[in-house]
This record gives C-alpha cells, sequence and structure tokens, in this order.
C-alpha cells in the first residue's frame, strides 16, 4: 500500500521502502546518530528500537534532560545550542561517543516559529535561530544523513518559501533532502498524529521512507491502548497520577462528545479522545492536555505516553506538569522507528 498526505495541490517526490517485513525483526545495527532538541527522547528511542547506536542528545529542557538521562546510557549535553560553549561540549561529547567511528544521521526537531520575509527573502529572527545552529552542526559534524521533524504547518509558512529555504539551504550543504507527511498511525502509534520528515544524504543514496503498513481499518484505538490503566491505582513511580477537577468540571468531561474541545477557540487542547479510534494529537498547552474518552478528567502521563507509543519502562521525569509538556512535545517512537528502518533500507540499497 502506498500513500502520501502530501501539502494541497502538492504531490511529493518520495520513494517508499517496505518495513513490514523488518518491523518485529529488528537488529543490532553499526549505524550511529545524534539527537538534536530531542526533548525526552522520542526519536532516540525510535530509532533505538530499530537497533541503531545512540551517541549524544541535546536540548536545553532540565526536565527532560533528567527523563533523557534515565532512560538512555549514552551522553546527554543540556543547555542552550546556540551557546558557543554548549556546542564545544556537544562536539566534544560526541567526538568521545563515536571513538573514530563515522556519524551516520544527524536527526532533530527544531522549533518553526519565526521565519518572516523582507521583501521576497526570508530574514534572521532570533527565535528561527535555533534552524540555523542545527544547519551549521550538520556542516560541522558531517552525518552521512539528516532527518528533520516537524509541524505540518511548516510546509505553508511564508507560502511555502520556508520548507524551499530548508532544502536549498540543505542542499547548498551536499544534502540531496526529499520532504513529506507521515502519519503517526500508519505505523502502529494510537494517534492521529501527523508530522512533516525531511531526509536528506550527501553519500548519493536514495532517501527512502517508511511504507505505512496500517490502513485506517486496522488502526490501533485509543481504547486498545489505555483500557488497562481504567482499574490501575495512582502510581506516580509509573506516572500513572490522576488529575483532580472541580465537579462541575467532571461534568461537562463526561458530557462532551468525543473528538470535541471543552472551550471554542482551542483545536487540539482540552479535547475528548476518541474510544474506537486512533487518539487525536497528543499535546500540552499551558495545562490544557486531551480528556480521557471514558472518564472524567483529562489523561495521566502514562496513558499519554501509551498514545505516544512509549514503553511502559520509559519513566518521565520531573514534577506532573513537566511530564506532560515533554510527551506533547515529543515524536511517537514507533514514527521514528520507521524512519530508521527505511534509513537502513537506504544504506542496503
Amino acid at each position: 500500500m502506498k500513500k502520501q498526505l502530501a501539502k494541497k495541490n502538492k504531490i511529493d517526490k518520495v520513494d517508499w521502502i517496505d518495513i513490514d517485513k523488518d518491523w518485529n525483526k529488528t537488529t543490532a545495527s553499526k549505524l550511529t546518530f545524534v539527537d538534536l532538541f530531542s526533548g525526552a527522547g522520542g526519536i532516540t528511542k525510535g530509532f533505538e528500537l530499530a537497533g541503531l547506536k545512540g551517541i549524544c542528545g541535546l536540548d536545553w529542557f532540565d526536565a527532560a534532560g533528567k527523563t533523557y538521562k534515565r532512560n538512555f546510557k549514552h551522553s546527554f549535553v543540556e543547555g542552550d545550542i546556540k551557546l558557543p560553549e554548549k556546542k564545544d561540549e556537544f562536539y566534544e561529547a560526541v567526538e568521545k561517543g563515536l571513538k573514530g567511528k563515522t556519524l551516520n544521521i544527524v536527526a532533530g526537531g527544531f522549533p518553526c516559529q519565526g521565519f518572516s520575509l523582507a521583501g521576497n527573502r526570508i530574514v534572521d529572527d532570533p527565535r528561527n535561530s535555533l534552524y540555523k545552529e542545527l544547519l551549521e552542526i550538520v556542516k560541522k559534524l558531517q552525518p552521512e544523513f539528516v532527518v528533520c521533524e516537524n509541524v505540518v504547518g511548516i510546509r505553508s509558512m511564508l507560502d511555502g518559501k520556508v520548507e524551499e529555504m530548508i532544502l536549498k539551504d540543505f542542499a547548498n550543504a551536499g544534502y540531496k533532502m526529499n520532504v513529506t507527511v507521515l502519519r503517526a498511525a500508519d505505523y502502529a502509534v494510537p494517534q492521529k498524529r501527523d508530522r512533516v520528515i525531511f531526509i536528506g544524504n550527501r553519500i548519493g543514496k536514495t532517501n527512502y521512507y517508511p511504507q505505512p503498513f496500517l490502513d485506517p481499518s486496522q488502526y490501533i484505538t485509543t481504547g486498545e491502548a489505555i483500557v488497562d490503566l481504567i482499574e490501575r491505582n495512582e502510581d506516580a513511580a509509573f506516572n500513572h497520577v490522576p488529575t483532580k477537577h472541580r465537579p462541575d468540571m467532571m461534568e461537562k468531561m463526561l458530557l462532551l462528545e468525543e473528538g470535541k474541545s471543552l472551550y471554542k477557540g482551542y483545536s487540539d487542547a482540552w479535547r475528548k479522545c476518541p474510544w474506537n479510534e486512533p487518539s487525536c494529537t497528543i499535546k500540552e498547552n499551558h495545562g490544557g492536555v486531551n480528556i480521557h474518552p471514558k472518564l472524567p478528567r483529562v489523561l495521566t502521563a502514562r496513558e499519554m505516553a501509551r498514545l505516544q507509543s512509549f514503553p511502559d519502562d520509559f519513566i518521565f521525569e520531573g514534577p506532573k506538569n513537566k511530564q506532560l509538556v515533554q510527551l506533547g512535545n515529543a515524536v511517537p517512537p514507533l514514527l521514528a522507528k520507521a524512519i530508521a528502518l527505511a534509513i537502513i533500507k537506504s544504506y542496503k540499497s
């Protein structure tokens, strides 16, 4: 089955590759990667599930850093990527971790706010400088592949000029890059989360994308993912701490129709997840998280982790509100696993 979630009136050039047969029998790979803007480590976890070897993660968020260091054995650098001393610390950690081996992949989901135009030219803005930092690190480390993840809206930013700039910048850096939109539910994630994925390489390989192996009739539903947690007692060590709401709020949640938001003006926050379908996009927006389909409360961090496809032994650090932020920002590990398996196929092609 080949399908694309492409920008309206635009057809992406995508080379799909079948990963279905490799999904449940992954083996250790010699391919190495680093994860920029790693957050809690959704990409890292997915890449490791595909057999790749993590070298270093980097993020500024202290709670996410504690989570990353708890769940992975390799290095992590916490701090502002724009600071020269932090970049140097990161480069040193990467060199030490590689032990003379090649760095195969730089992955990262850079923030996309702040792009603006002056005439027909995209101007520098402090808020989009993180993209420039990613580009600088790629030029410095010269990985063989680059994987960038972002929200779907980046494709239409400035009438498509941001996407054109990214493709041009990486082409100038020596990377043939492709881009399309992947839906997490196509890869066994119980969530309808769409993400733009840029894949580029400088070694003459085909940029394969993972061919979807589930169709909508086979999607994993919210209910299937979290039904066993309904009867589970509160367990802080398991990140399963239900939020206590006022009686009037609980009543509103019970009466709310699945798929609808509790407040007008919110597109995803305070939205009730559907029970018999994959979840709507998991988000944390200033306390506005997703509502449980059956219970009069918002989802716990562990329920969000299940819907993001994190395994149960992946424990999130920090207070509950920071756990929810980490989860809302995370790339679903199984989506990252699918991308990594496609890159392994690229190497073998």
